[in-house]
């Protein structure tokens, strides 16, 4: 019984960030950065790094000030550089982990784009381009490719002919 419950309890932590990711998506911004903290105080610096790492890709959105996004969207690549694609098929409809990093490193491009750490940003921007190779020809792989290129003409990078990458069938 107890296993049981073991093997239940991170599809239960999970979600409850999916819930709080809902409040945030409704407008309360607030509320669900308060919730954030409180389900972060209970994984812990070290606890799986699934929770961690889709916890801090959230919570990273819920802030106004650039430095307190980065110091999230940090969080969560140090978290999925520990992830396994075993752990994350535990849980049902997981990406595999290398589908991760091309948002991952995109959201810390546009951090370091806020923070005006053009250099910075164009070298997580390069990571992003290149892990976009990975993912799939859907919904979640053409809008990471679609932010990518938006955030290249921002910065003025050509992304060197680079264009979105696509499965063939």
């Amino acid at each position: 019984m107890a296993e049981r419950q073991e093997q239940t309890a991170p599809d239960a932590v999970m979600t409850r960030i999916g819930q709080v990711v809902m409040l945030h998506h409704a407008g309360d911004r607030e509320e669900a950065r308060h919730r954030f903290l409180d389900l972060w105080a209970e994984i812990g610096e070290t606890g799986d790094p699934l929770h961690r790492c889709t916890l801090a890709h959230y919570m990273a959105d819920t802030h106004d000030d650039p430095s307190d996004e980065l110091a999230w969207d940090l969080r969560a690549l140090t978290a999925a550089e520990e992830l396994t694609d075993d752990r994350l098929a535990e849980h049902e409809g997981a990406l595999a982990v290398r589908a991760l990093y091309p948002s991952l490193h995109l959201n810390l491009a546009a951090d370091y784009v806020k923070l005006g750490s053009t250099e910075a940003a164009r070298t997580h921007l390069g990571r992003a381009r290149r892990a976009a190779e990975t993912l799939g020809d859907d919904s979640y792989g053409d809008g990471v490719r679609a932010a990518i290129s938006r955030l290249e003409l921002r910065l003025g990078d050509s992304g060197g002919g680079w264009m979105p990458p696509r499965r063939r069938p």
